[in-house]
């Protein structure tokens, strides 16, 4: 049997044809270092900044340091399996996270994989972690306000949507409780809330995301959790990852807040990995580019142009002080980066008045530009009540013969410092705080004993739920006072249907009498 030239031709011809070429190319390298979360390595000359690389054990890394012998990178998980000699190959992409709708209601690790134990998330897209902030031009001005539902806040340092507003304070005086009832008060307001845990006690964050899921808002919420045991890479690159996520939702036109809990503990873990890596260090021992890790992450808060979707992320930072010393490095980094802090006083704290925001030295460099006009009517002369309390109270306490006015500034402050004070998750709407302040600023609560101003507020929204409904309904629509006398008409005849506690007792001592 003889076979044709042609046949083995278009047989070759066939075969060629179905041919894949399996052979792969990888850029490989060897490791020369591991220690402490990071690694160094030889022969990945074409290394990019910031890309992810396998070791031979699963775990990746990412390229921090480009020398002119080796690359430094971070190991981003376990690296006590990995040993000098190792195999370390190329992957070609830059760190990136997975993105979108599927990470809402969601607990993930700052690479994006889930830690609650709820299964695996189909995100189908991924975003890399570091990205340039939108330019002047792609932005536009901050002028939606972000309402926290914390009547210090939406009054005296009001949040735009778009804003990056820094929590200022010692620990344990409640700057994570004021993120918590801002994400709360999100509800039903079009908002999408990412709440980036870094360094935070496991315990703490789980009750967190129980509070948050009690109050429904886990709905509308990513967290993202770098716990103290995780190594420091992880704490380093945890706020760009929130970041990121952020940033999906916000070039789609929606509106993002983003909780950075908090910065204090990435500066040190990325201190750490500085010294390890062995880059020179300057004040505090923190690497030269300390200032510029937290720029060009708060940077990439913005309001964009009507062009690019008129979508926004508002940043709320949060840095940890000690002993109250905003001048110190990170604090003074951090307050020249946002656009105001709100500052929390340890001594008003322990002395019951929460929140504990200290009127004097917060600010906020937005300002009226995000409040509702209706607010800014009533909360006009707020901070300059609560300056001249102060100052009065000091001299006060000397136990001289006061005049009238002195004696009147002194009954109004300690009104306004009790109409501020908020029950822990307890949000008011922006209608609830714009009566019981317009009730304090045209001396409503003038004649209310101190001790019955709770109360007061409480009936009062009771009151205006169950007769004045239509007032509330207007203010929620026009966002302004009414022009007509209906809110002060509703809250006179509230104020004088109220009984404070001395007039129960006058009553109850005259029944016992008869």
């Amino acid at each position: 049997m003889s076979i044709k030239a042609e046949e083995i031709s278009s047989l070759i011809k066939q075969q060629l044809a179905n041919y894949e070429d399996q052979l792969s190319v990888e850029e490989t390298g060897t490791v020369t270092y591991v220690g402490d979360g990071v690694a160094r390595a030889h022969g990945l000359d074409n290394a990019m900044a910031g890309e992810l690389l396998e070791f031979n054990n699963g775990v990746y890394g990412m390229v921090q340091n480009l020398e002119s012998n080796d690359v430094g990178i971070v190991i981003l998980g376990d690296f006590t399996g990995i040993r000098e000699g190792d195999n370390v190959k190329r992957t070609g992409r830059i760190m990136e996270v997975p993105v979108g709708d599927a990470m809402l209601g969601r607990v993930v690790d700052p690479l994006g994989r889930p830690v609650d134990g709820l299964g695996e998330i189909n995100a189908e897209k991924t975003r890399p972690i570091e990205r340039k902030a939108p330019g002047v031009m792609e932005r536009k001005s901050v002028f939606e306000p972000l309402q926290t539902g914390i009547k210090a806040i939406d009054a005296l340092v009001p949040i735009g949507r778009g804003q990056r507003e820094l929590i200022i304070g010692d620990r344990k005086t409640g700057k994570t409780s004021i993120a918590m009832d801002t994400i709360i008060n999100q509800k039903d307001q079009n908002m999408i809330c990412i709440y980036v845990a870094i360094g935070q006690k496991e315990s703490t964050v789980r009750s967190q995301v129980e509070t948050l899921r009690r109050y429904g808002a886990m709905d509308y919420t990513i967290v993202i959790d770098a716990g103290p045991s995780d190594p420091a890479p992880l704490l380093y690159i945890a706020p760009y990852a929130g970041a990121a996520m952020g940033e999906e939702f916000m070039f789609n036109g929606k509106h993002v807040l983003i909780v950075y809990d908090d910065l204090t503990k990435q500066a040190d873990a990325y201190r750490e990995l500085s010294l390890i890596l062995r880059r020179p260090p300057g004040r505090e021992a923190y690497p030269g580019d300390i200032f510029y890790t937290h720029s060009r992450l708060l940077e990439r808060a913005a309001k964009l142009s009507d062009e690019l979707g008129g979508g926004s992320m508002t940043a709320l930072p949060i840095i940890q002080t000690q002993a109250g010393d905003v001048s110190a490095y990170i604090p003074t980094n951090v307050i020249s980066i946002t656009d105001g802090q709100i500052f929390l006083d340890s001594d008003s704290f322990y002395a019951g008045n929460r929140p504990a925001i200290d009127a004097g030295t917060s600010v906020s460099r937005v300002g009226g530009d995000a409040q509702i006009k209706a607010m800014k009517k009533v909360s006009g002369t707020l901070r300059l009540d609560l300056a001249s309390f102060r100052e009065l109270e000091s001299f006060a306490q000397f136990g001289s013969d006061l005049d009238e006015a002195t004696q009147s500034k002194l009954n109004r402050g300690s009104r306004t410092v009790e109409v501020l004070k908020q029950g822990l998750h307890q949000p008011e709407s922006a209608e609830q705080q714009v009566t019981i302040l317009y009730a304090l600023t045209h001396g409503f609560l003038d004649d209310v004993e101190i001790d019955d101003i709770q109360r007061f507020e409480s009936e009062l929204f009771a009151f205006m739920a169950a007769n004045h409904q239509e007032v509330w309904d207007a203010l929620k629509e026009t966002k302004k006072l009414p022009e007509d006398d209906s809110l002060d008409s509703a809250v006179k005849e509230f104020a004088e249907g109220f009984q404070g506690s001395s007039d129960k007792k006058a009553v109850a001592s005259k029944d016992s009498n008869k």
